[in-house]
């Protein structure tokens, strides 16, 4: 699988071990950065590049880090398109795809560590959606607020 990959600098260390683990196992990684913890990268700039790897097609999915997982989450769910959730347990990773369809996985490398972070993008990566008729009308539900909210900023705008 093409799984695009970002951190910002607090992120940095798992993130470079993740890399080589699933380039490792097959997968093909494009890392987007940042490539030191030393030097600070702001999450919302990760959240784009990652977010423009798969809405460009150039990846599959997405794995995002941060300290804590919160702030690229958010910055990422803002991007229409883009369905990230923090992941810090097993059954979130597979069923926030199975059930959801969350094609970016959110981690925060302050609270697990490279051995459980293995684990998250393993569950997430083998993860399919489910195909039942109520998962994918649960999602065209959150893709119709999604372009409900394009539409009222879009129409705010024309009102300027």
């Amino acid at each position: 699988m093409k799984i695009a990959m970002a951190s910002d600098h607090a992120g940095f260390p798992v993130k470079d071990h993740l890399v080589r683990f699933l380039q490792q196992h097959g997968h093909e990684v494009i890392d987007l950065g940042t490539d030191s913890p030393d030097r600070r990268v702001d999450y919302p700039v990760t959240a784009q590049s990652v977010a423009d790897a798969l809405l460009d097609g150039r990846a599959e999915r997405g794995i995002l880090l941060c300290g804590s997982g919160v702030g690229v989450s958010i910055a990422a769910n803002k991007i229409p398109g883009i369905y990230a959730a923090i992941c810090h347990d097993i059954h979130s990773a597979h069923q926030g795809v199975e059930h959801d369809f969350m094609n970016v996985m959110v981690l925060g490398a302050r609270i697990i560590g490279p051995a459980i972070a293995e684990e998250l993008a393993t569950a997430f990566i083998n993860a399919q959606p489910f195909t039942e008729e109520r998962y994918a009308r649960r999602f065209q539900m959150v893709q119709a607020l999604e372009h409900k909210a394009a539409e009222q900023r879009t129409g705010s705008e024309q009102d300027e």
